[in-house]
């Protein structure tokens, strides 16, 4: 027998990987950012300030009605007037610069400022808004001033001082300025004006110029007339993209909390001094009445900025929305050269 011959087997060469050619990447055109869609305002979204406006004018008419042509209102509001008697020095020393801060060139130069904040933002509506708010409550009030009567009930024989002017300034102003200003701002500024405010009408009831109510009815005028420009705003803004801002968190909780804590403290103080002028005889002092109205005045300023604030925050039109830093598809093709 013969010897097979050895299988041959057969060698593969090994398989290199072909290469493929590799496409250079193009960068992808960005998307042209889109503008912000209109928001569906609702009916109350809209005629909120106009039902507010309403109310702060039906306020100003139970005030009168309460406290200037009622015997008790009269002597509860004299009482006030009479004995503001402060002893501490500095609170002095704070309402005597307030008041003589406040003037109508102060005035002016604030409604000046406020008319070149509208202007550098581009919201002339606000600037326009603020204006007539400012300039309708101060004429409100020295209208109504001029007009309404006060009868002798008392036994003062003053003339009447109803509402106050003063309070009428600095309220207006301190709104104007909320309005106008960005919202990142309008919580501090919020704050800082309502205590402005409070000591305005202060320290007009402890310098004997008015009484408790000519101021609480001053606050409620500015209100009044907010809620009229803000109602204007949000019917002129109704069909504009936009967002609908919210109100900042730390100035509602603290108008809140210390709104209430005064109306508490005003209530029980009321009804003390009622006691004393009708039931019981010098029952209180003079001057826990003049405290009592300070305490009022104070929960009155807290409640109407606590409404300024959120009828404020309404509504932020295209104009002011954040710009997109992504260059649009025209950069890229060549639309800016």
């Amino acid at each position: 027998m013969t010897a097979l011959a050895p299988r041959r087997t057969k060698t593969t060469k090994p398989k290199t990987a072909k290469s493929k050619p590799v496409k250079p990447k193009t960068a992808k055109p960005a998307k042209r950012p889109r503008p912000p869609k209109p928001v569906s305002r609702s009916g109350v979204h809209m005629f909120t300030p106009l039902l507010t406006a309403i109310l702060a004018a039906a306020g100003v008419a139970v005030i009168y009605r309460v406290f200037v042509l009622s015997a008790l209102g009269q002597d509860i509001d004299t009482q006030a007037l009479r004995n503001a008697d402060v002893g501490h020095e500095r609170a002095v020393q704070i309402m005597d610069r307030a008041l003589n801060g406040t003037s109508l060139v102060s005035l002016v130069l604030v409604c000046v400022a406020i008319a070149l904040i509208g202007i550098v933002r581009r919201r002339a509506d606000l600037a326009v808004a603020a204006s007539i708010m400012v300039i309708g409550a101060n004429a409100t009030s020295q209208l109504l001033k001029m007009r309404l009567e006060r009868p002798d009930l008392d036994g003062s024989a003053m003339s009447n001082s109803f509402p106050s002017g003063h309070a009428t300034a600095a309220a207006s102003v301190a709104f104007a300025l909320v309005l106008v200003l960005p919202l990142a701002v309008r919580g501090m500024v919020s704050l800082i004006g309502a205590g402005y405010v409070a000591v305005i009408a202060v320290a007009t009831v402890w310098a004997e110029w008015h009484r408790p109510s000519d101021t609480i009815a001053a606050l409620l005028v500015v209100l009044a007339w907010g809620g009229l420009v803000t109602f204007w705003l949000r019917v002129r803004n109704r069909r504009r993209p936009g967002t609908i801002e919210r109100a900042n968190r730390l100035p509602t909780v603290l108008f809140v909390v210390g709104g209430g804590l005064s109306a508490l403290i005003t209530a029980v103080g009321l009804g003390a001094v009622v006691l004393s002028e009708r039931v019981t005889p010098d029952l209180v002092s003079g001057r826990f009445a003049f405290l009592t109205g300070a305490t009022a005045i104070t929960a009155a300023v807290a409640a109407v900025f606590l409404l300024w604030v959120r009828l404020a925050a309404g509504d932020q039109p295209a104009t002011d929305a954040p710009v997109s830093k992504a260059r649009s598809s025209d950069d890229f093709e060549g639309g800016n050269r």
